[in-house]
């Protein structure tokens, strides 16, 4: 067996143990599967078991992944329903974050280089959050519509921040080619709105329960066509999968709902099933404890980065809360607002490739990234109930019920 092979197995094996960990240990305390998918990748990786090296295969998948959880960030949002004040606090609370953001990148790296550490510290995973909003129970109240503007804000304006500041183009010509990227995603946006299609409805609704699965491969060639053009343009592949995700919401609009809600089942089990899992265990697999613990200096950043994730990102989030919120609410918006991830990975790997920072401020970055995955959905979740239908589902068998005749 080929070393690539065997790394493989291992990284599928720890996906598939990850919600069972989760599971287990949910009498306890209720942890986000993701907590278990970095540190089950942590514990297979180099810095411990050493079962698992990363290679093209592995990479390729933890980027198909990655671009995946952005795509079901877009193609979760509901502009309708974001519209207002909630979008408009969030946009104003991630300026507070970019502003605050910028103060302590050029703190710690001495240079306009702190534009790197500003906008890591400045996102929110959506995608990441999202899992765990529906399995809590937040997703369809005030709460969880106030998270979600937020993460939208957290995703979509670090990108478009990536996109104009950190392509390697002079700003005024990243804005350029943004806006020409925009204005296509735009128009295919806005002529799937305006075009009614019932044949097209009805052969997507037709093929839903065949082989052919018309739908998913039409989404796959969307979402490679837009991440082909956004790599094009020279922006960040990201930007094009959150546009995908945008744009495949708009064109299958016109099925019935409970085709639709067909058709975010599967999408669901193709990201969340398999590849987002295995970018979240491969940053576990290919954290870079070296650089990490190379200096007390760079070891200091990992906390520091931490507590500036909550307090230049979370803080300002709280205010998109909804009018009236209690202090448990805005309490956990803040943690749900620090929550990021992917983007820093995103970030970090960019200041690294143009040596705009050192290794150790990229891996306590990610560091505090991974620790905010790990803890601050617990956190935010702390105190809340259980929906009602995972108590059902967790409810101990009833053994005083008569058998059945």
């Amino acid at each position: 067996m080929t070393p690539t092979v065997l790394s493989t197995a291992v990284v599928l094996l720890a996906v598939a143990l990850a919600p069972v960990v989760a599971l287990a240990v949910r009498r306890i305390v209720r942890v986000p599967v993701v907590v278990f998918e970095i540190i089950l990748g942590m514990l297979v990786g180099p810095a411990v078991l050493n079962w698992v090296q990363s290679g093209d295969v592995l990479h390729m998948l933890s980027n198909f992944g990655l671009i995946l959880l952005f795509f079901m960030a877009g193609n979760e949002l509901d502009f309708r329903g974001l519209g207002g004040r909630p979008l408009r606090r969030s946009v104003i609370g991630w300026l507070i974050s970019l502003a605050g953001g910028l103060i302590i990148g050029f703190a710690v790296t001495g240079s306009v280089n702190g534009v790197y550490v500003a906008i890591a510290l400045c996102s929110t995973s959506l995608g990441t959050l999202m899992p765990v909003l529906r399995d809590s129970g937040i997703l369809g109240t005030p709460l969880g519509g106030s998270v979600v503007a937020v993460g939208a804000a957290g995703e979509f304006l670090p990108l478009i921040a990536i996109s104009v500041f950190l392509s390697g183009r002079q700003p005024l010509l990243g804005a350029l080619v943004l806006l020409a990227f925009v204005v296509i995603a735009g128009l295919a946006v806005a002529l799937s709105l305006w075009r009614r299609m019932p044949r097209f409805d009805n052969f997507v609704a037709a093929s839903l329960g065949t082989s052919a699965q018309f739908a998913v491969r039409l989404v796959l060639v969307l979402m490679a066509a837009l991440v082909v053009l956004s790599l094009t343009l020279g922006l960040d592949m990201l930007l094009g999968a959150f546009a995908a995700g945008i744009l495949a919401r708009a064109l299958l609009r016109g099925v019935s709902s409970d085709h639709a809600e067909t058709l975010d089942r599967k999408f669901e089990a193709v990201s969340f099933g398999v590849f987002v899992p295995v970018f979240f265990v491969m940053t576990g697999v290919t954290f870079d404890f070296a650089a990490l613990f190379a200096d007390t200096w760079t070891l200091l950043l990992l906390p520091a980065f931490t507590v500036a994730l909550l307090v230049v990102r979370g803080l300002p989030g709280t205010l998109a809360a909804p009018v009236g919120a209690s202090f448990a609410d805005r309490r956990s918006l803040a943690f749900f607002s620090a929550t990021g991830l992917p983007l820093i990975v995103a970030v970090v790997g960019i200041a690294l490739d143009q040596n705009a920072i050192a290794p150790g401020i990229g891996s306590a970055l990610i560091g505090a990234g991974m620790l905010s995955v790990l803890f601050f959905p617990v956190l935010a979740l702390v105190g809340r109930s259980v929906p009602q239908a995972e108590s059902e589902a967790s409810a101990e068998p009833d053994d005083t019920l008569e058998p059945a005749p």
